[in-house]
């Protein structure tokens, strides 16, 4: 089996919900509690697509704009991004532009991108025009989903999509930080380890997050991600 490792990066403005979907994929649970991300939280998982095995390095990083300065330590050598913003609020959209910017100063090499719009359960306060997203999406070359933490939708697509895009990628020989092996190549698994058979195994390297200080799927003023 082929084995691609690759390195996925969580940008977007504070609030959005970046930990939510992070967690509620990864982790499958929920809060509406949450506490700031600080600096980045790291995680892996294993996707299994099309007779291969993608193997996640996932950075969530934190919203606050005391943390952007760090962000390029998260996003250097990354493989793909997930541009997270909130359905409610159109300066979080806005602020997607400006992740796209210094990705494409900042990472040389051909990248999967996608723009993910956060908390579609609250559609009633919908501030970003569904298709306003998706033709901005079409000029970066991302895809576009919209999720909701809350009720786990579409979270499970953005991953499985990306991974798939990975695996394109990494055919094409352009991008040398991809990793591609076969599967021989690997140690042998020892009785604890995960079983990789499944379409999606995972576990959280540094966690930063507690159960109750997670995510969140409402409208609140002090809600972080």
């Amino acid at each position: 089996m082929k084995v691609i490792e690759a390195k996925i990066v969580v940008l977007g403005s504070q609030g959005v919900g970046k930990t939510s979907l992070v967690v509620r994929y990864i982790g499958k649970m929920f809060s509406k509690h949450v506490s700031p991300t600080i600096g980045a939280s790291f995680f892996t998982c294993n996707i299994s697509v099309e007779n291969a095995r993608v193997k996640l390095q996932v950075w969530d990083t934190a919203g606050q704009e005391r943390f952007r300065s760090m962000a390029p330590m998260y996003y250097r050598n990354a493989n793909a991004a997930l541009l997270v913003f909130d359905i409610t609020s159109m300066q979080s959209f806005t602020a997607i532009k400006g992740w796209v910017k210094e990705l494409q100063s900042n990472v040389p090499e051909a990248m999967v991108l996608s723009v993910v719009g956060n908390k579609s359960d609250l559609e009633s306060l919908r501030a970003v025009p569904y298709n306003e997203a998706t033709q901005y999406a079409a000029t970066i070359g991302a895809a576009y989903c919209e999720t909701s933490a809350l009720h786990d939708q579409g979270i499970e697509k953005v991953f499985k999509n990306t991974a798939i895009s990975l695996l394109q990628l990494s055919s094409s020989n352009l991008v040398s930080s991809l990793r591609s092996y076969d599967s021989t190549e690997e140690k042998i698994p020892t009785a604890s380890t995960t079983d990789d058979r499944a379409t999606h195994t995972a576990k959280v390297e540094l966690p930063a997050w507690s159960i109750d200080s997670i995510a969140h799927g409402e409208p609140q003023k002090n809600m972080c991600c």
